[in-house]
């Protein structure tokens, strides 16, 4: 009997299929792994913008857990768009009792502009509650500052973010003008640093972050370490941005991909 070992998302729709769940799923197929889903939000948005959100009920979430957890194989999962505090209360509460399954937990809170993405409410509660479950969180500079609350280098913020939440960081340099975007991975004892020179002028860039994630809980999902699971992750997003393309008018694009090799 052939088992498959799978990965869950917990995180908002996207009606492009550019990024949120869809973008999840997209990385797990490509590494061979089945992706469970639990759907947080639902958005009504394409490549140029969202036009609609509707919130998921924190019962309906829990729902939704509780029929996944504890009955598939889920090695890892990631977090994304969760803007409810109570739906990430339930969340939490949830994946406490599963201190075997490795979490990614993306915080979007913070834009890399420095526009706030969710209410204070929603920030207080990723941050006491869902950050301190994770093995690994991906954020942006801003958001590193946040969890750090302090300014400094992403060095300093990584160890900061460590130090007061006691998991890896990775602190995500998307926001760089550099020719490279290097990220700053600490695990509390040692610092790497993976760069990766920008695609030119690429067809679509819309869902980075959530495949970056997505692609990161499949890389744990396999038995990577948290170093080989980003280098590997970042060549995946690259992958994807080179091979995007148009899928309507001008302009709206979707990340591609292929299926990812041991």
């Amino acid at each position: 009997m052939i088992t498959t070992e799978c990965c869950l998302t917990i995180a908002g729709s996207d009606s492009g299929g550019n990024a949120g769940v869809q973008a999840d799923l997209r990385a797990f197929h490509a590494y061979g792994l089945h992706g469970c889903t639990v759907f947080a939000a639902l958005t009504a948005q394409n490549p140029f913008g969202v036009t609609a959100i509707h919130g998921v009920p924190a019962d309906f979430v829990a729902a939704q857990l509780d029929a996944v957890l504890g009955v598939y194989d889920i090695r890892a999962l990631k977090t994304g768009m969760l803007a409810d505090p109570s739906a990430i209360e339930t969340i939490a509460d949830r994946l406490a009792r599963h201190p075997e399954i490795a979490k990614v937990v993306d915080p979007v809170m913070i834009a890399t502009s420095g526009a706030r993405l969710v209410p204070p409410e929603t920030v207080e509660a990723i941050v006491s509650r869902l950050v301190p479950l994770a093995t690994l969180v991906t954020p942006n500079l801003p958001e590193a500052e946040c969890l750090a609350g302090a300014s400094g280098s992403p060095r300093e913020l990584a160890r900061r973010i460590f130090d007061a939440h006691g998991c890896a960081v990775l602190v995500k340099g998307g926001h760089s003008a550099d020719a490279q975007a290097t990220d700053v991975l600490y695990d509390g004892r040692d610092f790497s640093e993976f760069s990766m020179p920008w695609v030119e002028n690429p067809v679509s860039t819309h869902g980075t972050g959530c495949s970056l994630a997505a692609a990161l809980a499949a890389e744990l999902a396999l038995g990577r370490g948290l170093a080989d699971a980003v280098r590997g992750a970042k060549a995946y997003v690259h992958d994807a941005i080179e091979r995007s393309h148009l899928v309507g008018v001008p302009g709206c694009g979707v990340l591609g991909f292929a299926p990812r090799t041991a």
